[in-house]
This record gives structure tokens, sequence and C-alpha cells, in this order.
């Protein structure tokens, strides 16, 4: 990763985590929402163009942001690339996303964004350096990785995240010159309990979601996507109310403070950081032992569940947790 005098400020996923994103996350997916239904009508009515006929990757700006990501990622997942011109690792990473982009012929659709022509949207994700790599599903923020990657590991990543575009928000991209432009069928609510949690998630009610994936959870002890939506809902719950800054201090000023290091870590998630808030926890268990260390365990495997077992990222700091633990 590249950064030019420290680059953007804050953390990444709601800018300088005030959660004011939180609520504007809910409004997307709202907007994201609608606008799906109106594709759906429209490919009723034989109007409107197809998915097809849009371009798989192209160059945002903050005057098109709105149109062009919130409400394209009603009908497939955008994949957002924060760039500039004298980032060199920005210039290996995004051929790799514009190649797979094609190659996944309109699955997702690639964003670019330059940050220094827009910085606002960039404070708005709170990015720190550059490249990095997001990507917004039905209104909703997906942090993906920060830094160069190699296409292997962004081919992964992209996978899941498709995964969880169409298992989790009914997202299906058309495939490039699919012809027809037919929408994916509205979703029906299968699980009404799992359906009022993610709204209340999507509201920024956060309490509100921990006791309703909970609620899920007491029936269904072993629900993947309610587990998943619980870690969420809790991680947001702990940050809401940091203060980044003094967090980061604290946590910079002594290592050996564990809890420093869980708010420390927990803002790193949050910001997108997902290899840096691993590696404290990894580095935390190492250096302590008992309470201390069950506490830090215990949180790294919290945050493993934001992430998703099957995330190579997940599947590296579980190695390297297990290298320090025995």
């Amino acid at each position: 990763m590249q950064s030019r005098n420290s680059r953007l400020n804050s953390s990444a996923l709601r800018g300088a985590v005030d959660l004011a994103a939180v609520k504007a996350a809910g409004e997307a997916a709202q907007k994201a929402e609608q606008t799906r239904a109106e594709r759906a009508r429209q490919a009723a009515a034989g109007e409107g163009p197809a998915l097809a006929e849009y371009p798989l990757v192209l160059d945002v700006t903050e005057e098109t942001f709105e149109v062009e990501v919130v409400q394209r990622s009603a009908e497939v997942p955008v994949v957002v690339d924060f760039w500039a011109e004298w980032c060199g690792p920005c210039k290996q990473l995004s051929p790799v996303l514009e190649r797979l982009a094609e190659e996944y012929a309109g699955r997702i659709v690639l964003a670019k964004i330059d940050v220094d022509a827009n910085q606002l949207i960039a404070q708005q994700f709170g990015i720190q350096g550059i490249p990095a790599v997001m990507a917004v599903v039905a209104g909703q923020l997906v942090p993906l990785f920060q830094g160069a990657e190699n296409e292997a590991n962004v081919r992964k990543i992209l996978d899941q995240l498709i995964s969880v575009a169409e298992q989790r928000f009914g997202i299906v991209g058309g495939a490039a010159g699919g012809g027809e432009g037919a929408a994916a069928e509205p979703r029906v609510p299968a699980d009404p309990a799992l359906e009022a949690a993610h709204d209340a998630l999507d509201r920024g009610d956060l309490a509100g979601a921990v006791q309703a994936y909970q609620n899920v959870l007491s029936d269904r002890p072993g629900h993947v996507e309610a587990k998943l939506g619980l870690a969420q809902a809790q991680l947001l719950q702990r940050v809401e109310q940091l203060d980044p800054q003094q967090v980061r201090t604290e946590a910079a000023a002594d290592p050996k403070d564990v809890a420093a290091q869980l708010r420390a870590a927990d803002l790193d998630l949050v910001g997108g950081h997902v290899e840096d808030a691993f590696g404290r926890l990894v580095d935390t268990v190492a250096r302590t032992f008992g309470e201390d260390r069950d506490a830090a365990r215990l949180r790294l495997l919290e945050l493993f569940e934001v992430i998703g077992p099957e995330d190579p990222r997940t599947v590296a700091a579980r190695q390297a947790l297990a290298r320090v633990l025995f």
C-alpha cells in the first residue's frame, strides 16, 4: 500500500467512525430497493435499458456516485476502486480489476474513483491509503481489501462478494450481451424473523438488530446468516461511541493494554483494514496470558464471523492464531 502524507484520514465504512454512514447505509439500501422495484416494473412492461447495456467499467465522480453506484447496486454488486495517478500499486491493481470485471461479464460492475479529484467521497469512505477496494450491494457498503492484491486473491474475494449478493440480497447480475434485460424477481421473505433483523440493521437500529438476531439464534443456534448479522451489529455497537483518534493513541502508547487493542482492532475492521485488525489481535494473543489472552482470542473469533470463515484473510489469520497458541 502506498500513502501520501498519511493520505486521507479517518476510518472507512463510516467516515471517521461517526456512524453517520450507518444511517446513510439504511437510506441507501432503501433507495436501492426502490430502484430494484422500479427496474422490475420496467422489465415487466418492456421498458428501460437491459443490464447488459450498462458499461462494466466506469469512472465515477461525486456528481454521479448516487446513480452509478448506489442505485445500480440494487441490480448488481458495484466494486469501487479508489486510486490516484501518483499511486504505483494502483497502476498494478486497476488493470486486474478491469480485466476481471470484463471476464465476469455483468456479474459485477467496476466503479473507479480518483481520490484526488473526489476527496469528499474518499473522506466519507474513510480512505486512509490506496489502492483501496470496497463494494456496494443493495446500497450497503462491504469493505473488501486495501493495498495491492494478486489476481488469484482478488478473484476469490469477488467470488465471495457475488455469492453474498446472491444469497443475502437476491442480486444476480446479468451476463453481458445476455439480451432481454430481465431483472431478478423480487425477493419473497422466507424468514420474517431474519428479515426483521436485517431491516433493523439496515436502518441503523443496532440494539434492535442485535436483539432480533439473538431471537433467531435462540431458536436456531447454528443459523449462519444470523450469526453473521449478529457479529456485524455488535461490532457497529462497539464502535458507535468511540473517538478514533483517542483509541488509536491509547493503543499505540501501550501495546499491552488489551482493552485498547480490542477497540483499535474493531476500528481497523470497520475501516476495511481487515489484515491490520487480525494482525493486531494475533499479536495481542501472542504477548498475553490468562484472561487477557482469552479476551483477545475471543474478539478475533468474533471478527472472523464478520468477514466470513472462507475469506482468505480469515484463513490466513486462523493459521497465524494457531501458531501463537500452539
